[in-house]
């Protein structure tokens, strides 16, 4: 009897052991490949930093905290206070997530100094084969503000919420190219600048050309690559109400070989030209809206091609490659 106790104990030790070696290899590693991401060069690929890095939660979790972030992609610059992340040992592949606000959004090259703030942020993200499968965010009390002059508040929304979904009927396993379905939902949207109050907006996007393995993400320059696989950015649907002024938005967008956007944007609105007369002044509001029909509806298409944004057929600017 004693000597199975002794066998039994040794068993429990060993494997106390091999599961905590485990546990500190994984959290080894997970801490490594964030490291990594401060390596970045912030131009093609962005640049995370964090102020300071914490992997917890043995043993049965890995938490990982990263305080006074920094996120770098060309000359914006994201400072956020607090990024929280978490998953069970048995389900690696369903990662939550959480923010702690505000966070300051800089350029450098406009100058641009504004806040985003949020009373919570939560995400979530479950691959399947390393491919999303699903990605969601949901925050709340979101409020956007201008601190270039003071604090100018630009817009509030109660509830904000942003999903990512699979579209796997679209993936190719020759290619290993793969398909995501966007979703933006935000209510009660109010913008003082442009007397917005109470707006719901939506926005349904298809995303295709994408490299299925996110492993492999940021190994190549993504747009190009993205431009190369033949992937098409299509809008499913914009739209906006406030009961008095409603805009939709539908159309595709890809680029060409030089890194030009190609495709159309077709919008239809009724009082939103009244809206951002203040802020947009003629002959561009009516070349960007288009001219009101006898239903007081606004109509146009943006046409994008050969480097330049149209009109219809008229030509109003020249745009510049994205690679």
């Amino acid at each position: 009897m004693k000597k199975r106790i002794i066998i039994l104990g040794s068993v429990v030790l060993l494997v106390v052991l091999v599961w905590s070696a485990g546990w500190l290899f994984v959290a080894g590693q997970i801490r490594q490949q964030v490291d990594l991401l401060a390596l970045g060069d912030g131009e093609t690929a962005p640049q995370l930093q964090c102020g300071t890095l914490d992997v917890s939660g043995f043993p049965f979790r890995f938490d990982i905290a990263c305080t006074n972030a920094a996120v770098v992609s060309g000359d914006l610059l994201v400072e956020i206070p607090g990024l929280r992340a978490s998953a069970m040992v048995w389900r690696p592949n369903h990662i939550l997530a959480s923010a702690a606000g505000p966070a300051r959004i800089s350029d450098a090259f406009t100058g641009l100094e504004q806040s985003l703030s949020w009373t919570s942020m939560e995400g979530s993200l479950r691959l399947d084969d390393w491919r999303i499968a699903r990605v969601s965010l949901v925050a709340n009390a979101m409020q956007w503000t201008d601190l270039l002059f003071g604090e100018t508040v630009i817009a509030t929304a109660p509830a904000v919420e942003l999903h990512l979904l699979d579209m796997p009927e679209q993936h190719d396993a020759t290619t290993r190219r793969a398909a995501l379905a966007g979703y933006l939902k935000a209510t009660d949207v109010e913008a003082p600048g442009i007397a917005l109050a109470k707006t719901n907006a939506e926005v349904e996007l298809e995303l295709t050309g994408l490299i299925d393995d996110i492993r492999d993400w940021g190994i190549v320059p993504f747009l190009p690559d993205w431009q190369a696989a033949g992937g098409r950015l299509r809008v499913v649907g914009i739209r906006a109400d406030d009961g008095t002024a409603d805009l939709n938005a539908s159309g595709e967008l890809a680029l060409d070989a030089s890194g030009f956007p190609t495709g159309s944007i077709a919008i239809d609105s009724l009082g939103v030209a009244e809206r951002i007369g203040p802020y947009l002044e003629e002959p561009w509001r009516t070349l960007v809206l288009g001219v009101p029909g006898e239903d007081g509806r606004h109509k146009n298409q943006l046409n994008f091609g050969g480097g330049a944004l149209s009109s219809g057929l008229v030509p109003i600017a020249q745009l510049a490659p994205l690679f």
